[in-house]
């Protein structure tokens, strides 16, 4: 199944136990922070919900928007849920000017693989921020190639679940092509159960993603490459983007 880590129930379950709190939540966090207290903002691709209830606990006004229902389901569950406004939906289904900070985190902007697809994305997202509003995400430096950690024994991990069950997981790369990336996601359970989730990303670079941002009305105040302030290029892999809206 396309994306089933988030759109089935099992298989959300166990993206929740793999994708904890981590120093990337703390990036977003401080990152919103420094905009100020009491923002507004948009958690588009929010998942399971994770950031967005971090972000309405530092005293954020959140709306969390997700196409998986089943993501959905489960954010709702969270301590702290109640405080966030859920949305089933799309970048289109955000309000009109209505937020100081859009986010894309654990690098949603990749799954939006056609150039069609991520324009109008950004365009939603212009339309939904404030003028002046910031926009920020992380996308993986296509130079460092992650994919190549994707294929064979490294990726086997087992993952315990509540009530001490586990779970088997492995990964597959399928494709790697052009800066588009498809890859198989297995999972064994104890009960017998196989499942797989099948995935594609768009890696696009630096200056890609520039060009696109500029093109949408945005003005980008800096890229960098690591979790703690390194430039494009750290081993971290990462393009960590921060944009205002003009």
């Amino acid at each position: 199944m396309e994306q089933a880590e988030f759109r089935h129930e099992r298989l959300v379950e166990v993206y929740d136990a793999e994708c904890t709190w981590s120093r990337e939540d703390d990036w977003f966090v401080a990152l919103v922070g420094a905009e100020g207290p009491h923002r507004r903002v948009l958690d588009l691709g929010c998942g399971t919900g994770r950031l967005a209830v971090g972000l309405a606990a530092a005293g954020h006004r959140v709306t969390g928007i997700d196409p998986a229902a089943a993501s959905l389901a489960a954010a709702r569950t969270r301590p702290g849920a109640d405080s966030v406004t859920w949305i089933r939906g799309t970048a289109g289904d955000a309000p009109a000017d209505a937020f100081d900070v859009a986010l894309l985190t654990s690098h949603v902007a990749q799954i939006f693989v056609s150039d069609d697809e991520w324009y109008d994305t950004l365009a939603h997202l212009h339309a939904a921020l404030e003028p002046g509003g910031v926009l920020a995400f992380d996308s993986r430096d296509p130079h460092a190639r992650a994919w190549d950690r994707w294929n064979g024994p490294d990726t086997y991990r087992r993952v315990a679940l509540p009530h001490g069950r586990r779970v088997r997981v492995w990964t597959q790369l399928t494709d790697a092509d052009e800066g588009i990336v498809s890859f198989t996601i297995h999972y064994r359970f104890d009960d017998g159960t196989d499942l797989r989730s099948d995935l594609t990303l768009r890696f696009r670079g630096e200056a890609e993603l520039r060009t696109s941002l500029a093109a949408a009305g945005f003005t980008v105040e800096r890229i960098g490459g690591g979790w703690s302030g390194e430039p494009v290029g750290h081993p971290d892999g990462e393009l960590l983007v921060l944009a205002r809206r003009r």
